[in-house]
């Protein structure tokens, strides 16, 4: 079964995890209260991104847990949507021995003035597609 897992401040990153979550018939989990399911489903990780970096909240999760052999499926958001919260997780997992399978970016809201509206319908549907094409692999 898959598992999702969010960490999102301003909501723009739950969102996604929400779409991501119901197309797999799932429930997303805040990662502050979440554990690891040690089942053998796809993990889906995703954090917005703060100064360039995934949150903290985040990184402890993944420093705090065991991902040796796990397939992973990393989201996020971020006003440049340039997902570089993501490659700082993937190379944190990947030390952590984990497979990293995709990631999905999407442009998040910033200060109510960047990105205003992200992320939109379209974003949304892609965060489908995407937990769609991951579920295969896990």
């Amino acid at each position: 079964m898959p598992q999702v897992l969010v960490y999102s401040r301003g909501g723009n990153t739950r969102k996604l995890a929400d779409a991501i979550a119901g197309e797999l018939g799932v429930e997303a989990e805040d990662v502050k209260a979440a554990s690891l399911d040690k089942g053998n489903g796809i993990l889906f990780l995703g954090s917005g991104c703060y100064g360039g970096k995934p949150g903290k909240e985040m990184m402890d999760f993944i420093e705090a847990n065991d991902f040796k052999a796990r397939n992973i499926a990393l989201f996020g958001s971020s006003a440049s949507g340039q997902g570089k919260e993501m490659g700082i997780m993937e190379e944190a997992l990947k030390q952590k021995g984990a497979k990293v399978q995709g990631k999905y970016e999407s442009k998040g809201q910033f200060i109510w003035i960047v990105r205003r509206g992200h992320p939109n319908e379209e974003d949304i549907a892609g965060a489908m597609k995407f937990a769609k094409d991951m579920a295969k692999i896990g």
